[in-house]
């Protein structure tokens, strides 16, 4: 049996995500053992009674290569965590996903992508600043990372789209329930050049509950997040919060103080975030502009800061945490100056967030 089987079978079980999977697999060292333990392995594996008993009681009743094929036969992907193609910035945060379903392709180039959210609710201001930092991302080959929301999502995606640019989609859901109903058309062309990602099983609602938590991978697939309009309760803040803890940049576009649209937006500017006062902002503050040219640059560092990182590195690997401490510089400018040295093919990564020079 295939053994992504095995990671489906104990995805679909309510209760397992990331941290107990990964438990799973540090006591079994394989899920295919873990599927056949017994309780009292389970619970030693750091299961709770209740949801051992579930894993007992499911596996009696599933047969786990009908539901695999079931998955695959409606033309969704199934990516574990241990394949090449999981996406290599979301395999950097803290327990990432441990499956993911795909419908559409995760390509090469979404290594290179910004979030764009904000509320539901826009106002004009807010759809016209989505459209174009949309546009103007897709334009420099930058891919487009939202949550098919409805107001600024919808927009973003709309933009990168219509820029013949990429987009993906972080769900909620199942990618087989699309939410909201009327994105269908939206979500379809969407994974005819760019993808539906979940990593809720299929046929999973919409329900409420689902939404915070996808939250951390649309921050996770980013090199940096761009908060465009946002109340003080939106759920654009908890993505905010997500990128601050990965590490990743977060941006945020200024507003009118009497406008609760951007209350969230102008708190997060007096917490630090970079106020975006151009389109440009973002690519020149990320070093990411015409990033489709750049990997034509000579193998040569730029600037001083990608000076500093090439005297550090050699041909043994050194972990980016130590890349941090021996140059002092903060850890969102180490990670995002790596990124543009990777691409243009100074260095490359090996291993877990470890880098040598090509």
């Amino acid at each position: 049996m295939d053994a992504k089987a095995y990671w489906v079978g104990f995805n679909t079980i309510k209760g397992i995500g990331a941290v107990r999977m990964q438990a799973l697999l540090d006591y079994f060292g394989d899920l295919e053992v873990a599927w056949h333990a017994p309780y009292d392995a389970l619970c030693a594996a750091g299961l709770t009674e209740k949801i051992a008993q579930n894993v007992i009681v499911y596996r009696r009743h599933v047969d786990l290569e009908k539901l695999l094929c079931k998955i695959l036969a409606q033309g969704i992907k199934v990516i574990i965590r241990e394949d090449a193609e999981y996406p290599r910035r979301l395999r950097e945060i803290a327990y990432p996903p441990p499956v993911l379903y795909v419908r559409g392709e995760i390509d090469p180039r979404d290594d290179w992508a910004v979030a764009v959210v904000g509320t539901r609710n826009a106002s004009s201001y807010g759809r016209q600043v989505a459209a174009e930092v949309g546009k103007h991302l897709a334009r420099n080959g930058i891919t487009v990372v939202s949550g098919l929301a409805r107001g600024i999502d919808r927009i973003a995606h709309e933009s990168a789209l219509d820029a013949g640019g990429r987009s993906l989609a972080v769900l909620g859901s199942g990618v087989d329930r699309i939410y909201p109903p009327e994105h269908r058309f939206l979500a379809n062309q969407m994974i005819q050049t760019g993808a539906l990602i979940s990593d809720y099983p299929p046929g999973t609602p919409p329900e409420s509950i689902n939404f915070p938590p996808r939250n951390r991978i649309i921050s996770g697939l980013s090199v940096a997040v761009v908060i465009v309009e946002a109340g003080k309760e939106s759920g654009a803040l908890i993505t905010a919060e997500f990128a601050a803890e990965q590490g990743r940049e977060v941006f945020a576009v200024p507003g009118n103080i009497f406008n609760p649209q951007s209350a969230g937006t102008n708190y997060l500017i007096q917490q630090g975030a970079k106020p975006m006062l151009k389109v440009e902002d973002i690519l020149e503050e990320l070093n990411l502009q015409q990033v489709v040219h750049t990997a034509a640059l000579p193998l040569l560092p730029s600037d001083e800061v990608e000076s500093s990182l090439f005297r550090l590195l050699s041909k043994e690997p050194l972990h980016i945490d130590d890349i941090r401490a021996q140059s002092g510089l903060p850890i969102e400018r180490v990670s995002a100056t790596l990124a543009m040295m990777e691409l243009k093919g100074i260095i490359r990564q090996v291993g877990y967030m470890s880098y040598v020079l090509c």
